[in-house]
């Protein structure tokens, strides 16, 4: 056996290649021996093999290099691994959760033009601990997902609710959550939900419908009730009726919720040459088994002798204004933790008469002085929808001939009517009370004289889906 000893072995020309043995002949490399290769090893018989790098890593490598295997820090935050640029066939990367956290923070395998499994999306793996490797096998199919498997259970991909219904109808999606948002009836349909029991824990608000505002002289109607509860798995920021904790938390399941939104209530009417009428309470919203108590309705003033005696506000969720120092409407009726709603504020029995307030979500109607109507009660701030509304604000009080009328609560409560405007209904949809009706000190003005319908009331619901 002859042998050879060179420090190094080079093509005769620059760049050429150097050919080693003919085909039928059989290297041997002997135990203890070591090969290093620093370069681009091609043609060796097999392909899809990975070197895991034991450095963790905790943002995108720019692109991935075929061949490694990444354990991936996600503690700081979500990010993204590229893959490669341009792969060949037998391209292959590895990834692996570091320490259990891409159920919180996952991380987005960034397919960089290529299909992966066949689709041209982004993966992601949200589950914890789990590990995959990214095989590419040619331009149709792309990156082909050929080893899985999570210390927690089979499967690249945690499982989260899925559901229809309202508008729209798969659900507006903010960050990881679905929001979906009920202006009528319908019916949230659970098809799927999520491996984790707390995912299954939904964030609500359910808004009633707002009471209608009296006529003449006559006081805004009461907010239709406020229910929010905010699921920890939604980051959005509550109103400050938030129920978590202590409120009522609905946990879904694979089924129907039918949804009830509460209509507005009507203002009281009047016809000349004095006819009047009273309002309507707000219609109730629910959900699954929460209520939500319409508003109630503002007082009518009743002339003592001509009229039956001047009524009080009405209760409901935000109680009704009164007019002529009579009781006011009493809110959070019937009562639930936290508070759905406020109650209603006086009118004043002498002077210009002015009327009474709604209650609002948070705040109670403002009571009237002459000559000026009560204040309606400023209603709940939520982000529930992805961005901040305010709802169920009181509707206003107005009063008798020069007057000023009452505004409206925060929240979509309308405003009392007055010499220059007529009364206006709550916000659709927002569940305000409406405005009271005024009543001119000569002639007939039937329009400024009658009371506004409150707002219809609303039902949103928001859950996590990746």
């Amino acid at each position: 056996m002859s042998e050879v000893k060179v420090n190094k072995i080079s093509p005769r020309t620059a760049c050429g290649t150097v050919t080693l043995g003919d085909s039928g002949d059989t290297f041997t490399v002997p135990s203890g021996v070591t090969i290093s290769n620093s370069g681009t090893a091609s043609g060796f018989g097999s392909t899809g093999e990975v070197s895991w790098n034991t450095t963790k890593i905790t943002a995108d490598p720019a692109n991935a290099v075929s061949g490694i295997g990444y354990f991936c820090d996600t503690t700081g935050g979500a990010f993204d691994v590229t893959l490669p640029t341009s792969p060949s066939a037998g391209n292959v990367v590895g990834i692996a959760d570091y320490n259990g956290n891409f159920g919180t923070n996952s991380l987005t395998v960034a397919r960089n033009g290529s299909n992966i499994n066949g689709d041209a999306s982004n993966f992601e793996l949200n589950k914890n601990n789990v590990s995959a490797q990214f095989l590419y096998v040619d331009g149709t199919e792309g990156w082909r997902i050929v080893f899985t498997g999570s210390l927690t259970g089979e499967g690249l991909q945690e499982n989260f609710i899925v559901a229809t219904g309202g508008t729209p109808c798969s659900g507006a999606i903010s960050g990881n959550d679905k929001i979906h948002t009920f202006t009528g009836p319908g019916t949230l349909c659970v098809s799927a939900v999520a491996d984790c029991a707390s995912n299954n824990v939904v964030s609500y608000m359910v808004v009633a419908g707002g009471g209608g505002g009296g006529s003449v002289r006559a006081a805004g109607g009461g907010a239709g009730g406020f229910r929010e509860y905010k699921s920890p798995v939604t980051p959005y920021t509550a109103s400050p009726l938030d129920g978590n904790p202590g409120g009522t938390e609905i946990t879904v399941t694979a089924t129907g919720y039918p949804i009830s939104v509460g209509a507005a209530g009507a203002g009281a009417p009047f016809a000349a040459p004095d006819t009047r009428g009273n309002a309507t309470a707000g219609g109730d919203s629910v959900f699954s088994t929460i209520t939500s108590t319409g508003g109630g309705r503002g007082a009518t003033d009743n002339t003592p002798g001509a009229y039956p005696a001047p009524e009080g506000g009405q209760p409901g969720g935000s109680g009704g204004g009164s007019v002529c120092a009579q009781p006011v409407g009493t809110g959070n009726t019937p009562p639930v933790s936290p508070p759905q709603g406020t109650a209603g504020s006086p009118g004043t029995n002498s002077g210009n008469y002015g009327a009474g307030a709604g209650g609002g979500a948070t705040q109670t109607g403002q009571a009237a002085s002459t000559p000026t109507g009560g204040t309606g009660g400023a209603g709940a701030t939520t982000c529930i929808s992805a961005s901040p509304v305010a709802y169920s604000g009181g509707g206003g009080g107005s009063g008798y001939g020069t007057f000023t009328p009452g505004p409206g609560g925060a929240g979509g409560g309308g405003n009392g009517a007055g010499p220059s405007a007529d009364a206006t209904a709550g916000t659709t949809n927002r569940g305000g009370g409406g405005g009271g009706g005024w009543y001119p000190a000569g002639g007939l003005d039937v329009p400024k004289i009658q009371g506004a319908a409150g707002g219809s009331g609303i039902v949103i619901i928001r859950y996590k889906y990746k």
